[in-house]
């Protein structure tokens, strides 16, 4: 076996068409492109979502729905996570430098506190907001629950 010698199998490939190069190759003249038109021109690229003249499918479809621009999107944050930072972290008081520290919350993102879980001793927790399971839970067990602007 010579490296050299490796060639593909028998009609694997084929030579490329050569278009455009008289009328003796047989695709001389219009070079298989048609008559006229813009698919016959040079530079022609078809925009996305042509269909050949007929309606665009994102025309035919009916505009719905409200995007609100005052929407204020909290990253929501169950008690079990809070208490699962706690014991990890050996602290006392979550703010929101410390979820942000230890990578559950992005850089500005703001906070919710939800409900799920439960807390095994009190804490001090500061969020921008509070479910009000999350908030009867946290101040049950003897910790605060203080709300946070910015």
């Amino acid at each position: 076996m010579d490296l050299s010698k490796l060639k593909p199998a028998e009609g694997a490939t084929k030579k490329e068409k050569r278009i455009g190069r008289g009328q003796g190759s047989g695709r001389g003249g219009t070079s298989t492109k048609g008559h006229k038109g813009a698919q016959s021109r040079a530079g022609y690229s078809r925009k996305r979502g042509f269909e050949g003249g007929q309606m665009p499918l994102v025309r035919r479809l009916p505009k719905f729905g409200f995007t609100n621009p005052t929407r204020v999107e909290y990253k929501g944050i169950n008690l079990d996570a809070i208490q699962a930072l706690a014991d990890k972290v050996k602290v006392k008081t979550i703010d929101i430098e410390t979820l942000r520290t230890n990578g559950l919350i992005g850089k500005n993102d703001k906070v919710k506190i939800l409900g799920r879980g439960e807390l095994k001793g009190g804490l001090d927790v500061k969020a921008h907001a509070f479910s009000a399971t999350a908030k009867a839970a946290i101040e049950s067990k003897g910790g605060k629950a203080e709300t946070v602007n910015a």
